[in-house]
């Protein structure tokens, strides 16, 4: 099972969401507050189970929010970022280098977040 993981940085909070093998599979903004990183976490918990998919990589197409954008960044390797229904960016991943394994990245946060729990380090 899959878990939110909130912990305090030099300027704020932020939460990495983490598959059940313990694996980052999404991390979040810094947020300013304790209370605005819970918020994040549990939008992201809500949004990635019923998210659409626009593939930026592919042929162009219009998906509405909330949604996973899968795009290839600068360097060559897939990225995604979760997108929530008032079209802010809630949660983006690590880069992969076969676009596959991003849409499994995909997958992934969508499983965990749906069953995730929210806990403090």
């Amino acid at each position: 099972m899959g878990k939110f993981v909130i912990r305090q940085t030099n300027s704020g909070f932020k939460f990495d969401l983490k598959a059940g093998n313990g694996e980052v599979i999404a991390t979040s903004e810094v947020y300013t507050t304790e209370a605005a990183c819970l918020k994040g976490a549990e939008s992201v918990a809500k949004n990635a189970p019923v998210a659409g998919l626009h593939d930026l990589t592919g042929e162009e197409m219009e998906v509405k929010h909330p949604k996973f954008e899968l795009y290839e960044d600068k360097a060559g390797e897939f990225r995604f970022r979760l997108k929530a229904r008032n079209g802010e960016i809630i949660a983006t991943s690590e880069g992969y280098k076969a676009k596959s394994s991003c849409l499994n990245g995909i997958e992934s946060v969508r499983k965990n977040a749906a069953e995730g729990n929210i806990v403090k380090e």
